[in-house]
């Protein structure tokens, strides 16, 4: 989708000699259906050529490009997989002065962008707004965030404040290379919820767009990924955790001087805090808790509540977990019923969520159609939990294949 999206990106500029695009292009030599070869005379090209096996993940690269940042106004960081509207650069523009003129100083507009598909092409496109949600508190610490929709969309005369942030469509001052710079260690989890925190504290108030601005490609099944030509890929990912961990004192970690060294300079700003964040977000890392009004998706800032006791009950935890079960771990045809329960490390029941034998027939008839992996979705207010135990059922010889699995 490279060469489409640079060319729907210059064709829909209305100033596309003003734009300078900069290319991390990791890619291998033996591909031909990705040549920039008519790109790399024109001097508003800047076109980092990098084999694909010296690639050390997307923040990896989005570092790569902010390196390239020479005083420019604006910047926008994009993927390659991307549709543009008519004008899109002005449009752009003019949602930031507007902001600039409601009195913030640094706006940062971003978003999960509405949904294109490159088979079905105009005609698929999504024309409605979407803005970012909390969806969960991931094991390992991160936020995973979702798309909404933004109901009337059309009525909004301005775009809509926002609590997250996007990696695959962010627009604001160009500064933002050098004050806010991806942190090349991030493998990939955690790297939008820490720019999101990182972007605010250094003074920078972020807004979905109120407009449709671009389309993005979601769905790219049978396209090769960085970490398919990574063997530790788990290990850089579990390092990205501890630092995500880190930079918000998670799990009893303290934010000491000493300890913040590890991940400087891709640390907090000075212009807001921690907990101003938190108040605006209502997001709380350290207990990992969101407030009501933030998992009702109610648009920020949140409330200002100056009565303790009910701040503290504003907020609630929840836990939703993925477990991944594979085929091998599956040795029955006949299971009526599983156990799915979660426990503490000492082996206390936390809580029951089980399947009954709809749900199991449901997963059974999955791996028949050809799938290696079952994800079964569990969701739970409370504690940080430490396994899950998934207990099937047999019709015929009982209770079989216990797997526990720490978390």
């Amino acid at each position: 989708e490279l060469i489409p999206t640079l060319k729907d990106l210059l064709k829909n500029a209305k100033y596309p000699k003003r734009l300078k695009i900069c290319i991390a292009w990791q890619h291998s030599e033996e591909d031909k259906w990705d040549n920039l070869d008519e790109f790399k005379d024109d001097p508003n090209f800047n076109i980092l050529d990098i084999k694909y096996s010296d690639s050390e993940g997307v923040c990896w690269a989005r570092n790569k490009i902010q390196q390239e940042y020479n005083g420019e106004d604006f910047t926008l960081q994009l993927d390659s997989h991307h549709r543009f509207v008519k004008n899109w650069d002005v449009k752009l523009i003019d949602m930031f002065n507007s902001l600039v003129n409601d009195g913030y100083p640094k706006p940062l507009i971003t978003a999960y962008i509405p949904s294109y598909f490159p088979d079905n092409d105009p005609d698929g496109r999504m024309n409605e707004i979407w803005k970012m949600e909390f969806d969960r508190y991931a094991v390992e610490g991160y936020i995973a965030t979702k798309p909404h929709t933004v109901p009337d969309h059309k009525s909004i005369k301005k775009p809509i404040p926002s609590r997250f942030y996007s990696a695959h469509f962010a627009f604001t001052v160009g500064k933002f290379c050098e004050e806010v710079q991806h942190d090349p260690n991030m493998y990939f989890h955690g790297e939008e919820p820490s720019i999101a925190v990182r972007a605010y504290t250094h003074g920078y108030d972020l807004f979905h767009p109120h407009r449709i601005i671009a389309w993005h490609e979601y769905t790219r099944d049978n396209k090769s990924k960085q970490w398919d030509d990574v063997p530790t890929w788990t290990d850089k990912n579990n390092e990205s955790h501890e630092r995500f961990r880190l930079l918000f004192g998670m799990d009893g970690v303290k934010c000491t001087p000493c300890a913040l060294k590890k991940i400087a300079p891709y640390t907090l700003g000075t212009e807001r805090t921690l907990d101003d964040y938190e108040r605006y977000a209502g997001i709380r890392y350290g207990n990992r808790s969101v407030q009501k009004f933030t998992a009702e998706y109610n648009i920020p800032p949140n409330p200002i509540i100056e009565d303790r006791e009910e701040y503290e009950n504003s907020f609630i935890t929840v836990f939703r977990h993925c477990i991944d079960i594979h085929k091998s771990q599956l040795t029955h045809d006949d299971y009526d019923f599983w156990v799915i329960a979660f426990e503490s490390n000492d082996g206390e029941e936390i809580i029951r969520l089980d399947a009954d034998e709809e749900e199991v027939n449901n997963y059974m008839r999955s791996l028949k159609n050809g799938n290696e992996w079952l994800k079964v979705w569990r969701e739970c207010n409370g504690r940080k939990l430490d396994k899950y135990v998934v207990w099937p059922h047999s019709k015929s010889e009982g209770w079989v294949d216990r797997i526990e699995v720490p978390i």
